[in-house]
């Protein structure tokens, strides 16, 4: 590769180190972080409680948000290999938030299962093009050097968003009514496309913003990318610790409500900001930890949150002590939240396929995601919560070491 066809990184050296990219262009990039993370909160538990109020049985409710969970998951691998043909990242970006205007809009406008059931397919597609398009961003606003801190960042930005779209869409459902929320969620979609603008900045010219595709001569065989040991490997670790993680919540939040039914409203809320809070405080440090100090490290402070989190909830019988025990959940979700794009950029991101290995480490996550809820279900029906908490608790275990086993360091 010539030295000219390098990617060029934008990151600006500064007293305390590599900014990852604090420009414009990584400015927009905080904006449009954090205005997405408002509009998906709108696609989480506030469609359950709508549908509730439009007489659907919990049996629909379950076949509806099925179909959005199927969508994402099947859509992975052709959504990465779309966003890796396009060379217009932005306008990825632009129809992947138009859909989610139009999914709003249905679900507002038009609740019955044809339009719930499209809403919920086109949310899972788009969703699943507009995860990699931020990510490619990353990549071309911070370079390599910054990567780690700039997806510290991101992950900053999206927790804020998440925190402030469940304050908004609480507040706005209690005081006008549960279909307002998905009108709130489509007036959001503008601020989100207006965030677009400064992305421009980072444009060389007239050329799109992600990072140089390599030739065909320097590109590696995909059959050998998707069989690369490294990704196969971590992917299977993201859907273990997916597998581990996930269910915790939903478990703990009915602990809760057996535990102190007339707190169980705030201890829940509670169990929901406080893991946003540590997202947000630690994730840039998380970052910076992994471009020091390699993936690794970071990687297995995040997995070993898991165990212990199961562990600890799986012996207490204290609310207020397990709504601190979601602490944990805080650590692990931005020491995964970062490392996922960061390792796949290790693997392949110079090999023109980086949001098709995406897309691959997020099918594992969706496997791990949708079968852990079944079973964690089943081992509380039959065992208890408690021992539905050990069971989880064994298995994030299990991906800790094989992380520690299995997945070597990818920082070059």
């Amino acid at each position: 590769m010539r030295a000219t066809d390098r990617p060029r990184p934008t990151a600006r050296k500064a007293k305390g180190g590599i900014k990852p990219g604090l420009g414009a262009a990584g400015k927009g990039l905080d904006w449009l972080n954090l205005f997405v993370a408002n509009i998906q909160t709108g696609f989480g538990p506030f469609i359950s409680v709508y549908l509730t109020t439009q007489a659907w049985t919990q049996t629909e409710i379950g076949l509806a948000l099925s179909v959005g969970t199927i969508t994402a998951m099947a859509s992975q691998l052709p959504a990465g290999a779309l966003v890796d043909a396009i060379p217009n990242k932005r306008a990825v970006a632009f129809f992947s938030i138009l859909a989610f205007t139009v999914s709003a809009l249905l679900l507002g406008l038009w609740p019955v299962p044809l339009g719930v059931y499209s809403a919920q397919i086109l949310h899972g597609f788009s969703s699943c093009t507009l995860g990699p398009v931020l990510a490619t961003f990353s990549m071309a606003i911070a370079g390599s050097a910054a990567l780690g801190l700039r997806l510290g960042r991101n992950a900053r930005f999206l927790s804020i968003g998440n925190g402030l779209g469940a304050v908004l869409m609480g507040a706005c459902g209690y005081l006008l009514g549960e279909r307002a929320v998905f009108f709130l969620t489509a007036a959001l979609t503008v601020p989100a496309l207006a965030a677009l603008r400064p992305l421009a900045a980072a444009e060389t010219g007239r050329r799109p913003l992600p990072v140089k595709v390599p030739t065909p001569s320097e590109q590696p065989n995909l059959r050998r990318l998707l069989g690369d040991r490294r990704l196969i490997a971590f992917a299977a670790c993201a859907a273990l610790f997916t597998f581990a993680n996930a269910p915790m919540l939903p478990l703990a939040a009915s602990a809760l409500t057996k535990l102190a039914p007339d707190q169980a409203t705030i201890l829940v809320a509670s169990s929901i900001v406080l893991p946003q809070l540590i997202v947000a405080i630690f994730s840039p440090s998380f970052g910076a930890l992994a471009e020091r100090r390699g993936r690794r490290l970071v990687l297995l402070l995040g997995f070993a949150a898991v165990p212990l989190r199961g562990l600890l909830l799986a012996v207490t019988a204290n609310p207020v002590i397990m709504v601190l025990i979601q602490a944990l959940d805080g650590i692990a979700a931005a020491s995964f939240g970062v490392m996922v794009p960061l390792v796949v950029s290790d693997i392949a991101g110079r090999s023109g396929h980086f949001n098709l290995s995406l897309g691959v480490v997020g099918f594992f996550i969706g496997i791990g995601a949708t079968l852990s809820t079944t079973a964690a279900g089943w081992l509380s029906d039959r065992y208890g919560i408690p021992a539905a908490f050990a069971g989880l608790a064994l298995t994030g275990l299990a991906a800790t070491g094989f992380v520690w086993a299995a997945v070597p360091e990818t920082r070059s």
